[in-house]
């Protein structure tokens, strides 16, 4: 398998890249700054924006794990956008790092987590945002993609378990009440996702044991 990894040196991405190569998969990121990989891979040094589905479909599995700056948090919606774009009508798999705001909360499906955010809190720009790109992935014609959203409590530095559990589009609690979930596992769970291939076309969430 041939994997890209856009935003490969971010928080996420860097421990999705390190995850994919302890796995030994062919790997390469795709970031603008190369110069702050800590590993030696094949990069692509190239913006988002411009990125071409000659750059991209070479590749049959795509991680977006992209990032915007505080302040631009719409990014989130134009940069998914792009990426729908020139993946759709090609054999290349999209799979997103995704935020809890789009989870449901209840079995009825009728509120989710961003319905219940409050708008002044300081992460809302970011999880409104990642919302509303979300919603255009259902929508996008002959594309295969995934979107993997993380537990409510979304640990940076949380340690590598290796233990989670896969859970639909609701919100999850672990056996504790608790719904968090590591980077680290995280990564895990995203990479186990590009080899298997078991959420086409889905949304999906990961939780702690």
């Amino acid at each position: 398998m041939k994997l890209a990894i856009i935003g490969a040196t971010g928080h996420a991405g860097s421990l999705i890249l390190n995850e994919a190569l302890e796995r030994q998969i062919d790997v390469t990121a795709i970031v603008r700054h190369p110069e702050k990989l800590v590993v030696d891979i094949p990069y692509l040094k190239k913006d988002l924006y411009d990125l071409t589905q000659d750059d991209l479909s070479k590749f049959d599995v795509v991680i977006d794990a992209f990032r915007p700056p505080m302040g631009k948090e719409e990014l989130h919606q134009s940069s998914l956008q792009h990426l729908i774009d020139i993946l759709s009508g090609t054999a290349t798999r999209l799979l997103v790092v995704g935020g809890a705001s789009s989870l449901y909360l209840d079995d009825e499906r009728t509120k989710r987590m961003i319905d219940v955010s409050d708008p002044d809190a300081p992460y809302y720009p970011t999880a409104y945002n990642m919302y509303q790109a979300y919603l255009e992935l259902p929508k996008a014609k002959d594309l295969q993609w995934s979107y993997l959203s993380p537990a409510a409590n979304f640990v940076p530095d949380g340690s590598r378990t290796g233990n989670y559990q896969l859970s639909d589009n609701r919100l999850k609690k672990n056996a504790e009440g608790q719904s968090d979930i590591s980077m680290a596992d995280y990564a895990i769970a995203m990479v186990d996702e590009a080899l298997k291939n078991q959420h086409g076309n889905q949304h999906f969430s990961v939780v702690s044991l």
